[in-house]
């Protein structure tokens, strides 16, 4: 058997510098295990994570259960390809259905890829069904979006750095401002045939759009004969104090796309679900993953959405995420210019001239709080999905202390 030499944190560091590709700018931190809503990084410190990887671990790190179904599946069987069937994908399907309320899945892996998937989708749906003229399918999506990093996507999104140098973009996208119903409506044409919207707009900064905005959309889509696609990648599976963020203006979408927190935060899952006339337009050899479905994702899948109902984390979400906005909001800090979110999907409003939220971030880390920031302004707030009341009291105690560490940058910048 092997072993591998632990290497400090400025080693772990200056390899990852030297070999790695810097498309990421992390906070100066080396992290070796998980357990519910903690962390420790090489020196043994306990860090309370309010990031849970943008959602992906809202189960907690290393949930026992969901271990257990990953290390039995993964000695049964892992990897089979879709060129048969398995014993595990069918109960995963099922339940994806159910839990959504729509007709038929398709398992991806990434949350990307299960945006791209809708995006075929509903573009041969377009042609096939409502009879858009080939190649004149246009989807409108609108601006702050975030759907993922692929050429196709970053060329619908209106962030300049995505976009910068990657071109020339797909066509067929029209962007409209996000939370204007009036602009949605006005940017319809026969050749639209789905709307992609976030009920909330995570990477944009937990933006949440006006109070009956998804509704009249879906208004809107059923008078113009066009699908309401939810991308409820990052907002899924009770992280806003739903199953679905669109539940929360008893919307039901013409299809979801689904990622992140489906993987239980052990592997990559993600899924396209939506109506069967839909799905109906994909056939054999249409499109397809090596990975996606295979049973060992299938399986801690379902045990993840089991998991979910069976706690009730939707509801858990609801209530601390309600109270995480109380706690936030008591403080009354000259910097937090904004508390906005549903669930246990928050941000953080800083304002610039107090302090970048980078800084805030790097501050919370040092009070043992593990959190990101998002254009610079905004400091997410985001635990597992079992985060206690305590756990939370601990955070917003810590974001006050790291509050009060940043304001001698704010002297100095006076």
């Amino acid at each position: 058997m092997s072993h591998t030499t632990p290497v400090c944190a400025s080693g772990a560091i200056a390899l990852e510098d030297r070999y790695g590709a810097h498309n990421y700018h992390p906070l100066p931190v080396v992290l070796v295990r998980g357990e519910g809503v903690h962390l420790w990084d090489e020196q043994g410190r306990r860090y309370l994570d309010m990031m849970s990887a943008y959602s992906a671990v809202s189960f907690g790190h290393s949930r026992p259960e969901l271990v257990q179904v990953l290390v039995e599946q993964a000695q049964r069987l892992a990897i089979t390809s879709r060129a048969y069937h398995t014993d595990r994908l069918g109960p995963f399907l099922e339940k994806l259905c159910q839990l959504t309320g729509l007709d038929r899945a398709l398992p991806m892996n990434t949350g990307a890829e299960a945006v791209e998937t809708a995006i075929k989708a509903v573009r041969k749906w377009g042609y096939k069904v409502k009879g858009v003229a080939e190649g004149q399918a246009q989807i409108i999506v609108p601006a702050g979006n975030f759907a993922g990093r692929t050429t196709t996507i970053v060329g619908f999104s209106s962030e300049a750095q995505y976009r910068d140098g990657f071109g020339p973009f797909a066509p067929g996208f029209v962007q409209v401002p996000y939370g204007d119903i009036a602009a949605l409506e006005h940017a319809i044409t026969p050749q639209t045939v789905a709307f992609f919207v976030e009920p909330i707009q995570g990477e944009a900064g937990i933006i949440v759009p006006p109070a009956g905005y998804l509704r009249a959309a879906r208004e809107l889509c059923d008078r113009h004969r066009v699908l309401l696609v939810c991308d409820e990648v990052q907002t899924g599976l009770g992280r806003t104090g739903r199953i679905l963020a669109c539940h929360h203006e008893g919307v039901q979408p013409d299809a979801v796309t689904l990622g992140k927190a489906l993987g239980g935060g052990l592997l990559p899952v993600s899924a396209f679900v939506a109506r069967a006339d839909v799905m109906a337009q994909f056939t054999p050899g249409d499109h397809g993953s090596t990975f996606g479905g295979n049973p060992l994702s299938a399986a801690v899948g379902l045990a993840a959405l089991q998991l979910l109902e069976r706690e009730r984390l939707s509801e858990q979400a609801e209530r601390q995420g309600q109270y995480l906005r109380e706690r936030l909001l008591a403080l009354g800090h000259p910097a937090i210019t904004d508390v906005r979110g549903k669930g246990l999907l928050v941000g953080v409003e800083i304002d610039r001239r107090y302090a970048s939220a980078r800084a805030v971030c790097e501050a919370l880390m040092h009070e043992g709080v593990l959190s990101k920031d998002t254009h610079d302004t905004v400091v997410r707030l985001a635990p597992p999905l079992v985060v206690t009341a305590a756990q939370i009291d601990e955070a917003v105690e810590a974001l006050q202390r790291a509050l009060r560490s940043v304001e001698p940058e704010r002297r100095l910048a006076a």
